[in-house]
């Protein structure tokens, strides 16, 4: 095979074969391919596309590229999720110890922050001593032994996709709905789980911005997942404004906390409760939508989630004192309320703007190698819909000086519209593709 000509049929329209995806993603990962020849084939495919059996085909090349993680010894079945992320986006820290209290093993790899959205990562690290970094043993042991791990990327899963990843970040070659699909899936395939929920998020604190987008990439990878005989079902949630009212590390590790025990903010719970009775029905437990939420719905009424959750820090080295008096975990000196400067209602919250806000106080970052302050970030005070005077607060900023605060008032006061009358109530999830 020549790479010049499986180029220019991908150029002219043509679907590669199945042989040809899997001799480019091999070529490029050896590195007998060169990154000038695969950023002309990302270019081809941005402009002609791929359609499911060939962006199936590029995600299992790249999930072989590297470690196929299999826990079947370990565990006879295990779930995952995967958020294409969002402001305020903590699901992970509800959803993986609630269907791992009714018996549902969860091995999950997750990332850290980058652009505007932190990373579960970076939050649970806001717990002290808990670690991320587990070796492969170890990892399968937790499964084993707890039912529930959330750990940061290891091995060597997926290597072919870190490779092409980077490259696509500087080839503005990114917004590809094929070649996200593959690099989502290729990971999820590679971590060995049987069941997996996605949630694919849309609007202005996420990634995808339109709910078609979003509604494509969903269909993506259902197919996908499909196709390389896993169980797949795929949420469509809205991230119009933040969820929960939380945005930074420390302070998104409280909210979930407050989930867990019975006090969190009502769409966070709800959305944990719709992913998690699709993993429910996905692994067989129950057949039925309504029967899996009232599963899980009695795991968390009873403290089971909450005691998962805890039984995984502790075996994760994290200190339990700081998740039963939340007081001991990262908090910022400086706490300021945002006053709104008019009455009315709040018709819109720029979800990415927030994020960037926090990113600037440092609580994400721009390059993988920047540390960040667990201790910063927003909390709401009046979402979407609220009826504020002028002088009511609409967030407090959690910011490690003063200067800080000055320095992302005016953007985040920027990031409230008002309207004389109440707006249409947002939805929380368009639809699920199964």
């Amino acid at each position: 095979m020549r790479m010049v000509e499986i180029i220019a049929a991908k150029r002219d329209g043509r679907a590669l074969t199945t042989a040809e995806i899997e001799w480019v993603v091999k070529g490029y990962a050896a590195g007998e391919i060169p990154d000038y020849q695969m950023a002309a084939l990302a270019m081809a495919i941005v402009w002609r596309g791929m359609d499911d059996r060939e962006t199936a085909d590029l995600t299992l090349a790249m999930a072989r590229s590297g470690d196929m993680l299999d826990l079947h010894d370990v565990a006879p079945l295990t779930v995952d999720k995967h958020s294409t992320g969002g402001v305020g986006d903590k699901t992970t820290l509800v959803l993986a110890p609630l269907v791992a209290a009714v018996g549902l093993p969860v091995a999950k790899m997750s990332g850290r922050g980058l652009g505007f959205s932190g990373g579960t990562i970076d939050k649970l690290e806001s717990i002290p001593g808990f670690r991320t970094a587990l070796s492969v043993e170890q990892f399968r042991r937790a499964v084993q032994e707890v039912g529930l791990v959330v750990a940061a990327q290891s091995g060597d899963l997926a290597p072919a996709d870190k490779k092409l990843y980077a490259l696509r970040d500087v080839t503005a070659t990114v917004e590809s709905i094929p070649l996200i699909a593959a690099s989502v899936m290729s990971k999820k395939l590679a971590a060995g789980a049987d069941c997996i929920v996605l949630d694919v998020k849309y609007g202005r604190g996420a990634f995808m911005h339109t709910l078609d987008d979003a509604r494509q990439l969903a269909q993506k990878m259902v197919a996908i997942g499909r196709h390389a005989g896993r169980k797949v079902a795929a949420v469509l949630s809205s991230m119009q404004q933040p969820l929960g009212f939380a945005v930074g590390n420390a302070l998104e590790v409280r909210e979930a906390v407050a989930a867990l025990r019975g006090s969190g903010p009502s769409d966070l719970v709800e959305l944990c409760l719709i992913l998690g009775s699709e993993l429910v029905r996905l692994a067989g437990l129950r057949e039925r939508s309504d029967d899996a939420r009232a599963l899980l719905e009695t795991a968390l009424r009873s403290g089971a989630a909450w005691e998962k959750f805890r039984a995984m820090v502790v075996y994760q080295s994290g200190d339990p004192e700081a998740i039963e008096d939340l007081d001991r975990l990262p908090t910022a000196p400086v706490q300021v309320d945002l006053p709104a400067t008019e009455d009315g209602f709040i018709a819109a919250i720029d979800g990415q703007a927030l994020g960037l806000a926090v990113n600037a106080l440092g609580g994400g970052r721009a390059r993988k190698d920047d540390a960040i302050d667990h201790s910063v970030g927003l909390v709401l005070r009046a979402k979407v819909g609220a009826k504020v005077a002028a002088g009511d607060p609409l967030l407090t900023i959690h910011a490690a000086r003063q200067s800080d605060v000055e320095m992302v008032a005016e953007r985040l006061r920027n990031a409230y519209t008002m309207s004389e009358t109440p707006p249409a109530p947002l939805p929380l999830v368009e639809e699920i593709i199964r």
